[in-house]
């Protein structure tokens, strides 16, 4: 099965209007199932359409392997049903005529396969979708989920090389969701297709993929392993967006002193100090018992606890300030509660001012501006 190598791919819809994608330099290895994730508008499913030959692009190139699939520069164009991949859209695109037996045996009946063949691999894949019960009804006689279940068997019955999915768990329970994901991933494994999936949850994302691709207005973000992505997000973006409960993050543009600002400042070094502009803390980064090197947060009261079932929810404030932690362990402190609380220097992720991380290696220009000794003896908490 072939790469998939998008080089400076641009997408525009008329003149003058924002750019749907702009730029867009990205390699989806053979075998890899790659998440394109971000919120609604940008440009994930425009990409995954431009993969696949339904939009035609405005700059750039598409390669398959080593053939070019869509080049404006080099006049090349390869229709949708000459690459290749399997789509599974959004809106199902089932024959209402067709029984879901006859809907997932089509693509099977273009291939001319002998009947015995299709009949097997046909069952096969309604017993993994659990749509065998199904097999007579039509489609106008199924629920949302059953119908998404019965386009991507479809999808699945002829084995494409690569498959394209386009949020297609969005309409299924949380139950079924889940079990959904466990068996997309069972199939990934087994038959090592080069998956390309869209999706706006980030939950999503991070169970199914081995890589993750962040996009934002157009643009990408970050690529990497879930747990790069998660642990060290390359600006601010990607780390407000991946995260539940989302990641807090304290600004330290002029903190007032004895604030949560002055005390996580108060602990940087001089040079990473010059540099950031907004610290952010995971929520499960929070701890309420010392250790070595931890960062002391003060004194903070217990607002609200919110379980959510097997792990809780803790709402702490500092003055207005607010913080949120989450935890696995049943919280023993009432509401009103005063607590301690600390953060490991590796749970603050730091960002300059242009929203871009900072490592803790990392030091000023050096015309920067540097604080004073005076300004960092009044941010320090008293």
């Amino acid at each position: 099965m072939p790469d998939i190598t998008l080089s400076h791919v641009t997408k525009n819809y008329g003149a003058g209007s924002h750019a749907a994608v702009e730029d867009l330099n990205l390699t989806i290895a053979d075998g890899e199932f790659m998440c394109l994730l971000g919120p609604s508008g940008c440009g994930k499913t425009t990409t995954l359409r431009m993969i696949a030959g339904l939009e035609h692009l405005s700059g750039g190139e598409i390669a398959i392997g080593d053939r070019v699939v869509d080049s404006l520069s080099a006049g090349a164009f390869v229709p949708p049903e000459q690459r290749r991949l399997g789509l599974v859209f959004q809106s199902y695109a089932l024959w209402p005529h067709m029984t879901v037996e006859r809907n997932i045996d089509f693509g099977l009946r273009l291939r001319k396969l002998p009947e015995a063949q299709r009949r097997a691999k046909v069952n096969d894949v309604m017993e993994k979708l659990r749509i065998r019960d199904y097999a007579q009804r039509y489609p106008s006689q199924l629920s949302g989920g059953q119908q998404q279940r019965v386009a991507l068997a479809r999808m699945l019955a002829v084995n494409p090389e690569i498959l394209l999915l386009d949020e297609p768990l969005s309409n299924l329970d949380a139950a079924l969701r889940l079990e959904m994901r466990a068996e997309l991933r069972r199939l990934h494994e087994e038959f090592r297709t080069t998956i390309v999936f869209v999706t706006h949850d980030q939950w999503e994302a991070m169970t199914l993929a081995t890589t993750i691709a962040v996009m934002n207005g157009g643009r990408l973000q970050q690529v990497g392993a879930p747990d790069d992505i998660y642990s060290r997000p390359v600006n601010r973006f990607v780390a407000e967006f991946i995260g539940n409960p989302p990641i807090n993050m304290i600004a330290l543009a002029r903190p007032a002193a004895g604030g949560l600002a002055a005390r996580v400042f108060g602990k940087l070094p001089v040079g990473d100090a010059a540099n950031i502009a907004s610290v952010g803390i995971r929520p499960e980064e929070i701890a309420f018992a010392a250790c070595a090197d931890a960062v002391p947060l003060g004194t903070l009261k217990l607002e609200s606890i919110m379980p959510t079932g097997g792990s809780w929810i803790l709402e702490l404030s500092l003055g207005p300030e607010r913080l949120f932690h989450a935890t696995h362990m049943r919280p023993t402190a009432r509401l009103g509660d005063a607590v301690q609380c600390f953060v490991k220097p590796e749970g603050l992720h730091l960002f300059d001012a242009d929203g871009r991380r900072v490592e803790r290696s990392e030091t000023r220009a050096p015309n920067a501006a540097q604080p004073t000794a005076h300004d960092r003896a009044a941010l320090l908490p008293a």
